[in-house]
């Protein structure tokens, strides 16, 4: 009975809690009964997982048997995973990373091939975009760091996926494409304009046009990512730099988080001058502050309440 369920929500295209179809719509749906049981898929655990630790976070991309490829409504769940950590005050930092070897290959090409042949095919791919626009911005405007921890592929949407974080690190052995003109489509999950800001445009050119694949190190050089680790220290680094963000002043983070975008997106130099007067106001009238200077008086660590 459990195994015919998660059929179901496989052929329906979504995840295995979902409610069920009938037997019937799924027939229709798939034509012939080789056909499903080729595309079977059993999922025994969601496919966006989170989990909390310590006012930390973690949301795992979990679809490890196809490099965590962006299929079902593993948009929507993780644009809902991100949106309940951006207002969970509890949370002072996000992890992001994939399953088993691959951080993410992408969105699921054997569904994209699908919807190109079905009726209403442009409608569905139309809805996986809106998907992907709210978790994008759901992580720029949580007020809180989010940090991609990138081991094997980071392809198309994954690589993108990757560049909306705001702080990014890898395994050596971690490989990036912008595969999207492989396959004669556009780059999405704001690519063009995260890539742009961080690469110069000629090699944002080169990355988007040609869709080669480099390593870890490359990125680290072209200023991708922030750093990159032993595949064996991958998660505890992660982890570590995660505590440390953690650890930091909330309030304060979360204004030069919003600083730092404003200045990317076209802000002048005035504008930047009134909001760092504003937001340092803000950040002294806090407990936070007081316990910041009053640590600093007492030579020890300051422990943020972030209030």
């Amino acid at each position: 009975m459990h195994n015919m369920i998660r059929v179901v929500c496989y052929l329906q295209g979504r995840t295995p809690y979902a409610p069920r179809l009938s037997a019937v719509k799924m027939y229709n749906r798939h034509r012939t009964l080789n056909k499903i049981e080729s595309d079977w898929e059993i999922m025994d655990e969601p496919l966006i997982q989170v989990t909390h630790k310590r006012c930390i976070t973690t949301i795992t991309i979990n679809r490890p048997a196809k490099r965590n490829a962006l299929g079902y409504n593993m948009r929507r769940d993780l644009a809902e995973a991100m949106e309940q950590a951006g207002r969970d005050e509890r949370v002072r930092v996000v992890v992001l990373r994939g399953a088993g070897t691959a951080f993410c290959a992408g969105g699921d090409m054997s569904r994209v091939r699908e919807m190109m042949d079905e009726r209403l095919g442009a409608d569905e791919f139309t809805r996986t975009l809106g998907a992907a626009r709210r978790v994008v911005l759901a992580m720029r405007s949580m007020p809180k760091p989010v940090l991609a921890s990138i081991s094997g592929i980071a392809a198309g949407s994954g690589f993108n996926l990757a560049l909306a974080c705001d702080m990014r690190v890898a395994a050596e052995s971690a490989q990036f494409t912008q595969s999207f003109v492989r396959y004669g489509l556009h780059p999405e999950w704001g690519g063009t304009f995260f890539l742009p800001r961080i690469v110069p445009p000629n090699i944002a050119c080169e990355l988007f046009f040609l869709g080669d694949t480099f390593d870890a190190k490359e990125a680290y050089r072209l200023g991708i990512i922030n750093r990159v680790f032993p595949d064996e220290m991958l998660e505890e680094e992660t982890y570590k730099l995660a505590e440390r963000l953690r650890d930091a002043a909330p309030v304060a983070v979360a204004a030069v988080k919003q600083a730092v975008y404003h200045s990317t997106n076209g802000a002048n130099l005035e504008d930047m001058l009134q909001y760092e007067t504003d937001a340092q106001r803000r950040c002294f009238g806090t407990q936070d502050a007081r316990e910041g200077v009053r640590a600093y008086a007492e030579k020890r660590l300051p422990r943020f309440s972030g209030k």
